[in-house]
């Protein structure tokens, strides 16, 4: 027996939000429902009658260069992501982060927009993003607008947006620049599909020798949404990395970041003791001194 009554399939966006408002509220956006199904099916998630599958709109599964920017379709799948040449060519950090969401069979299905709608504090996709200080466009029936990503998280699982009524259709994000590189690291469980411990995206301009002319930086789970850690960035800008320099701003770090104790995760003295310890490893990622193996820790 299934969990919803209908199951469609539209070929425009239009006709996706002309279904999202036919079901007044009871419809909803899937794509590769490694999230929905399961919150559905787990009784997590409100009733549905209708699924909208959104995987057979074209713009939503595009990956297009446009002058200097980027756009990404929310319907693009992590496998597609790490393999795309253009991705690689810009945005290491959104290629690392992708390639470490669950196993190869999850990464075939499940989608950037996905992760991001899920509004979970840490989605691999959704803090790499932040640091690639992306913006979002959410269409409705009155049109389109575009909105920083940050703006999108309310809470946990808790998005700003209408998930009944409204449609994450892509993102847009700068093009890698002279002088710019990005990194992904995250602290995880080696037992099974792992789940972050922690983990922390980083956008840098600058050179050993220059030092940090221009950072940002994203780390999660640090509170109820995706952090963006504007007073460590403020820390590290303008600087040349040393030890002092980044004990300072892993004080900074742990003074903006919410951490707790989570029964699947970590207690959050264990997070505090790693804190410094990603943070050293992401800058190292970033500046080009380490290379892109995840971190991974018993217990």
């Amino acid at each position: 027996m299934t969990s919803w009554e209908h199951y469609v399939r539209p070929g425009s966006l239009d006709e996706a939000l002309t279904i999202l408002a036919e079901g007044d509220g009871s419809a909803r956006v899937i794509a590769g429902g490694t999230d929905l199904l399961l919150d559905i099916q787990q009784g997590r998630h409100p009733p549905v009658t209708t699924l909208v599958d959104i995987t057979g709109i074209p713009e939503m599964l595009a990956i297009a260069a446009a002058g200097d920017e980027i756009y990404l379709g929310s319907a693009v799948t992590h496998t597609t992501i790490v393999h795309d040449p253009l991705l690689n060519e810009n945005t290491l950090c959104l290629i690392e982060a992708c390639g470490l969401i669950g196993g190869p069979q999850v990464r075939n299905v499940a989608t950037i927009g996905g992760n991001v709608a899920h509004a979970l504090p840490a989605g691999d996709g959704t803090i790499a993003l932040l640091a690639l200080q992306a913006q979002a466009q959410i269409a409705s029936a009155h049109g389109r607008r575009w909105m920083d990503l940050e703006e999108l998280f309310v809470g946990p699982g808790q998005a700003s947006f209408d998930r009944s009524r409204e449609i994450l259709v892509g993102f847009r994000f700068k093009k890698r620049g002279p002088d710019e590189q990005t990194g992904f690291r995250r602290i995880m469980r080696p037992q099974g599909v792992a789940i972050a411990i922690l983990n922390m995206a980083i956008w840098f301009r600058g050179s050993n020798e220059t030092g940090i002319e221009d950072i940002r930086m994203a780390i999660g789970p640090a509170g109820p949404r995706p952090l963006r850690a504007r007073r460590t960035e403020a820390i590290l800008r303008g600087r040349k990395l040393s030890d002092d320099v980044i004990a300072q701003a892993t004080e900074a770090l742990l003074g903006e970041a919410r951490l707790r104790t989570s029964p699947h995760r970590a207690t959050v003295e264990y997070r505090r003791h790693l804190t410094g310890v990603l943070l050293r490893r992401t800058l190292a990622a970033a500046t080009g001194q380490d290379t892109p193996t995840p971190v991974a820790v018993g217990g």
